[in-house]
């Protein structure tokens, strides 16, 4: 899909992004294209490789459901879209360090020697840093992720919502996985948009720029 995307059709896809509110209920989102997806958005760089991004993808009735509550502010998205991805960090990432510098070096993106040395490193160095250092990478790294996912969304077509305000402290519980090991980033709505979103104003390069 992303390969054919041309210099212009990426920046059409930068500018012409919006956060859209309603979306078209009568369009899901094939569980294999938003599979893909999350797959093209985890091109993403992060920390040593590590790629601490995890997807909650909350698209059934049911599940929907259990998120009502704790998206309040943001009911119209979770009602209307073809799913509410839940992006977590992972902060026992460091677990999946070997599997990811072995595949590397069986595709031949790395050589052994290269493996072995940086494995080594990042294994003497990330299980012993402190958790709030952990969250911190995970949450950056996440944010990368989930940018990336509303940019590919929008190649294939279907529009997104990022969400901030929702009941943190409850969410990874609700959904059965470790509160302890993961945390709560942001929340993506994704789908068909009904009504397109509305433009909005950023500052000049020129305001937020410090050359020295």
């Amino acid at each position: 899909m992303l390969e054919h995307i041309q210099n212009n059709d990426f920046i059409n896809i930068i500018t012409g992004r919006r956060s859209v509110r309603l979306y078209d209920e009568n369009i899901p989102i094939p569980k294999e294209e938003l599979q893909a997806i999350i797959q093209e958005a985890s091109l993403a760089p992060s920390s040593a490789n590590i790629q601490p991004w995890r997807v909650i993808v909350v698209h059934s009735p049911e599940g929907k459901s259990k998120l009502r509550p704790l998206v309040q502010f943001n009911t119209q998205q979770n009602d209307t879209s073809a799913a509410m991805l839940v992006i977590v960090g992972d902060t026992q990432s460091e677990l999946y360090v070997e599997e990811i510098y072995n595949t590397a070096v069986e595709q031949g993106k790395m050589p052994k020697d290269v493996r072995d040395k940086q494995v080594t490193q990042i294994m003497s160095m990330f299980p012993h840093i402190p958790r709030d250092l952990k969250i911190e990478i995970a949450k950056i790294d996440a944010s990368l992720f989930a940018m990336q996912l509303m940019l590919v969304a929008r190649a294939h077509g279907y529009d997104t919502n990022p969400m901030a305000g929702f009941e943190r402290d409850q969410v990874i519980r609700t959904f059965d996985l470790d509160d302890e090991r993961y945390v709560p980033v942001m929340i993506l709505s994704i789908g068909k948009a009904k009504e397109e979103g509305h433009q909005s104003v950023r500052l000049p390069s020129e305001r937020i720029t410090f050359w020295r």
